[in-house]
């Protein structure tokens, strides 16, 4: 079969033609319909996150149909419309079995630990498959297999409740879901951040408040915009330590600033000023769980999602 390859660091991709895989014991071989392109996927060509092996077959955003199923398989059939959860788990260590999957003992990652998506078919445990509802898209249910499912995770870490205020630092693919996802869940108010006008015109359409950074400081502008009061949840899915920590300045009392951008540098806060003396929490976000997909295509499913 034919496969895009990611064969040595910094290089540009190869097509090469691989062995057809076959299913084992629990597991599906799916015929790839669609295969987004993530950031990630350009920080481990870079190398910023390292993958874990050369040769590999990158694309975990993957939607398609099941082509062939293994032994002992009977939640999926052979032709069954399907996305994919791209952690492929063992489902029986205590982090497994607890629903905290994405810290699997054996974990591994489509297109980071093992082969991708960027290719005609790819094999995944059956346990991974999640139903494509037909009023669905591939395009639309791979996308949702991470910048959608990444930004539900991370809005949940956060504890976002209804009623709440959210600011969404970075309105590209991950922060158009968010301020989607942040009103489905019942925010009273979302503030879009970004220093591309195209992107918070769209997030506007999305029901969010623009705050263009190319203008003036976006902490001061959220503080004006909430009366001085800061938000509950601040989501920073850019990756830069200056947003970081402008998530972290634009907090109300009690707030939790959210990360779930990627950078190599770290971040310096004031602990007293910025932390300390607002009670308010910094948490990372990674990935997402397979137990939060049926949520985001059910929302996808009745409008509240638009890609």
């Amino acid at each position: 079969m034919k496969t895009i390859r990611l064969t040595a660091i910094g290089e540009p991709l190869e097509e090469q033609d691989v062995a057809m895989p076959e299913p084992g014991v629990g597991e599906a071989v799916v015929r790839v319909r669609a295969a987004g392109i993530c950031h990630s996927d350009v920080h481990y060509r870079a190398g910023t996150s390292p993958v874990a092996h050369l040769p590999i077959t990158p694309g975990h955003e993957v939607a398609g149909e099941v082509a062939a199923v293994g032994a002992g398989v009977r939640s999926v059939r052979e032709g069954d419309r399907i996305c994919v959860h791209y952690l492929a788990t063992c489902g029986e260590c205590e982090y497994c079995l607890s629903g905290r999957e994405h810290f699997c003992r054996s974990g591994a990652m489509m297109g980071k630990h093992r082969d991708g998506g960027f290719a005609e078919y790819v094999l995944m445990p059956a346990r991974s498959l999640v139903p494509l509802p037909d009023e669905i898209g591939f395009d639309a249910g791979a996308v949702m297999m991470c910048s959608s499912s990444t930004s539900l995770h991370a809005l949940r870490v956060g504890r976002l409740q209804a009623g709440e205020t959210v600011a969404v630092f970075g309105a590209g693919g991950l922060g158009q879901s968010a301020v989607q996802l942040a009103r489905a869940l019942g925010a009273l108010a979302v503030y879009a951040v970004d220093i591309d006008a195209e992107r918070l015109r769209l997030a506007e359409g999305s029901g969010a408040t623009a705050v263009n950074a190319a203008a003036g400081d976006p902490v001061a502008m959220i503080r004006q915009l909430t009366g001085g009061r800061g938000v509950d949840v601040a989501l920073e899915v850019i990756g830069l330590p200056r947003t970081m920590r402008q998530a972290v300045q634009s907090l109300a009392p009690m707030g939790r600033a959210v990360l779930a951008g990627i950078t190599d540098r770290p971040l310096e806060l004031d602990s007293y000023r910025e932390l300390i003396g607002r009670e308010a929490a910094v948490m990372g976000s990674s990935d997402h769980l397979r137990s939060e997909l049926d949520l985001l295509l059910a929302l996808a499913r009745r409008g509240s999602l638009d890609l």
